[in-house]
């Protein structure tokens, strides 16, 4: 089984992320991930945007993967921070997690936003603490 599928697997147990919100693990790499969501009518928001909470989801998901999968402690997140800079306007959501630090007990991520059409949707930031 490859690293992508045992991180499918693992991660499939997370059924808000992957059932409800049909996010798909993309990519898995040491400190990383690459997470997809499809836009559907289920993510729009009152005004026909795609909703803040599902681009959340889909960055606090990709988080998740990167900064446990294949490691012996888990991480949870402390503090998420999001900057969201534009709405998206294609049909695909991606979220690329990257380490930027990691401690004894914290760890600092960025995850960065954008749509199928390459504009800069969001970016987040995850204070994590090992436990």
């Amino acid at each position: 089984m490859s690293k992508l599928e045992e991180a499918r697997k693992e991660f499939s147990k997370d059924l808000y992320a992957t059932k409800l919100s049909g996010i798909v693990i993309e990519e898995v790499g040491e400190n990383s991930s690459l997470c997809s969501m499809k836009i559907t009518e289920d993510h729009k928001n009152a005004y026909g945007g795609v909703m803040g909470g599902a681009i959340y989801t889909l960055a606090d998901f990709a988080f998740a993967v990167a900064s446990n999968f294949g490691k012996e402690k888990a991480t949870v997140s402390v503090v998420g921070s999001a900057s969201f800079m534009s709405q998206p306007k294609g049909s695909i959501l991606y979220a690329k997690a990257s380490l930027l630090k990691d401690g004894k007990s914290n760890c600092f991520y960025e995850v960065t936003i954008t749509d199928d059409l390459e504009r800069l949707i969001a970016v987040v930031s995850f204070n994590g603490a090992h436990i």
